[in-house]
């Protein structure tokens, strides 16, 4: 009984409230940026895959396995962080800290994520190991792939750029300060689509081979 007095009491004292909102908020920052930086390097590879003039390579399963296992902790470990901080600002800021439309809008995309990551884990994720490349991918396939892929870049860092961005809180309204997200999603999904017909395209077209003293000539002329 003494110790959760005693608990109780250094629980109340602002300056271990700061603490802990800082240690939680570190750790929701590291749940963001290992999720952020999984997403860039998967996405990055998929561009030079797609700008290549090599033919498409098929995607690693085990790194796919490994982008849904650590997207799927960062998600969980954003959603309990997350609600940590709330409630500790819900203590000491009081109900109306819920009317703060960056908190808003950071509880909207973040909800936005879960569902769009039940859709990659579930339905994008395995036909893609299934079928071993997008481009290989059915139509209907392919389209919700590169959706469901643009709406967790985007979203994922939209969501990070509203948790650093202190001074928009209380100065915008929602749709202010969402009317970005839907745009860079409309971009990022017309920008990917294209560039997979391009790739498709230049893959069916026939390659010259090279003649065999092509090579012997290069090598004179040095």
């Amino acid at each position: 009984m003494e110790l959760f007095e005693f608990v109780t009491s250094l629980l109340k004292q602002e300056v271990t409230m700061e603490l802990t909102r800082m240690g939680v908020i570190y750790a929701h920052l590291i749940a963001c940026c290992v999720a952020i930086g999984m997403v860039i390097v998967s996405d990055v590879a998929m561009l030079k895959n797609l700008l290549s003039s090599a033919p498409a390579k098929p995607q690693d399963s085990e790194h796919l396995e490994q982008l849904k296992r650590v997207v799927a902790w960062a998600l969980g470990a954003l959603w309990i962080t997350g609600f940590l901080v709330i409630a500790i600002d819900v203590s000491s800021k009081g109900m109306e800290y819920f009317l703060n439309p960056k908190l808003q809008a950071k509880l909207l995309i973040v909800g936005l994520l879960t569902v769009n990551g039940f859709v990659l884990h579930h339905f994008v994720m395995p036909a893609m190991q299934k079928a071993g490349c997008i481009l290989k991918l059915e139509a209907n396939a392919k389209t919700l792939a590169v959706f469901a892929g643009t709406v967790s870049a985007v979203s994922w860092l939209y969501a990070a750029m509203l948790g650093v961005g202190k001074p928009l809180a209380w100065k915008y309204t929602l749709g202010e300060l969402m009317i970005a997200y839907p745009l860079l999603i409309a971009a990022g999904f017309t920008v990917t689509l294209l560039l997979i017909d391009w790739k498709t395209y230049r893959d069916k077209q026939p390659r010259r081979a090279v003649p065999a003293y092509a090579g012997i000539i290069a090598l004179n002329q040095r």
